[in-house]
């Protein structure tokens, strides 16, 4: 079956469209897009006009590979800022009907199963993976193996909440960086996994930076194990630029730039809670997951 799934994100907005058949998913297009739907949506509690509208010109452009490819099935998934959005199922209700979706809001628990099965989609996972979402609203942790998860929670850890929340200041000072690094410890909850899996635009952007990339690569992205002090290292030098500087960074989506050092702190501060020596960068995620679950239906 050929599916198409929209991932309405806090961030970005995703398009994936791919054949699923004896749960394999063959790529056919994979697009995305920086989108901010969940800007300020932590402090007011409210989708912005702006970021509606953004979406909505997002989701134009997308409307011809779903006219091209024909998929059998299309889904939009909302995630975090769909969640905690007063409006965000009367957007959600809206999208769904302009564009001939068919639309589920999911919760955190229901995101991160859905992320672990997409990781699943290509590989075999040891007992006791933890795969790490870091959303831009919402960071979930899974932790299981190849018979599936046992342990699948979401945490309001997004790379744009805490940007908005702790880093003001462009670069962000010493003190912001702590309060933030602070506010993350204080939210993981106690875990033993012998492994990681990372995925999110956060995680590959991070993994593209550790190959110094000219520009991004999704196949050598994918399975790139990242070192802890590596991600250290990018930490280190990412939050001693200003945001500009860092949209010319190549491989640096210019969209990404304002919010990076706030996701690259969060998996700094996950991997040292659960002494993770490296994580493993995965291209395979929710879109991939949610795929799967479309072409069951």
């Amino acid at each position: 079956m050929r599916v198409g799934v929209v991932d309405l994100g806090t961030n970005s907005t995703r398009l994936l469209i791919a054949d699923v058949d004896d749960g394999k998913v063959d790529e056919l297009t994979r697009r995305v897009e920086i989108t901010r739907l969940g800007e300020a949506v932590d402090a007011g509690g409210r989708l912005l006009p702006d970021a509606e509208r953004r979406v909505r010109r997002c989701l134009d452009a997308y409307r011809h590979d779903l006219e091209a490819f024909a998929p059998d099935r299309t889904i939009a998934i909302g995630t975090s800022a769909l969640r905690d959005a007063e409006n965000g199922v009367q957007f959600l209700h809206e999208i769904g009907q302009e564009y001939g979706l068919v639309t589920r809001l999911v919760s955190g628990e229901e995101e991160a199963e859905l992320t672990f099965r997409g990781v699943l989609s290509d590989r075999r996972l040891s007992d006791a993976t933890l795969v790490v979402d870091i959303g831009g609203g919402s960071t979930e942790l899974t932790l299981g193996g190849n018979a599936g998860p046992v342990f699948s929670r979401s945490f309001q850890l997004g790379c744009v909440r805490l940007t908005e929340r702790f880093l003001a200041s462009d670069p962000p000072t010493p003190g912001e960086l702590e309060r933030s690094a602070a506010y993350v410890r204080e939210e993981l909850p106690a875990l033993e996994p012998v492994d990681a899996v990372g995925v999110s635009g956060t995680i590959t952007t991070i993994a593209a930076l550790d190959l110094q990339l000219a520009e991004y690569d999704a196949a050598r992205v994918h399975g790139h194990r990242i070192a802890l002090t590596a991600v250290a290292h990018q930490l280190d030098r990412l939050a001693a630029l200003t945001t500009a500087e860092r949209t010319r960074i190549p491989t640096m989506e210019p969209g990404r730039a304002p919010v990076i050092v706030a996701g690259a702190l969060i998996l700094l501060e996950v991997m040292t809670a659960y002494r993770l020596e490296g994580i493993e960068a995965s291209e395979r995620d929710l879109l991939h997951g949610a795929a799967l679950t479309a072409a069951a239906v």
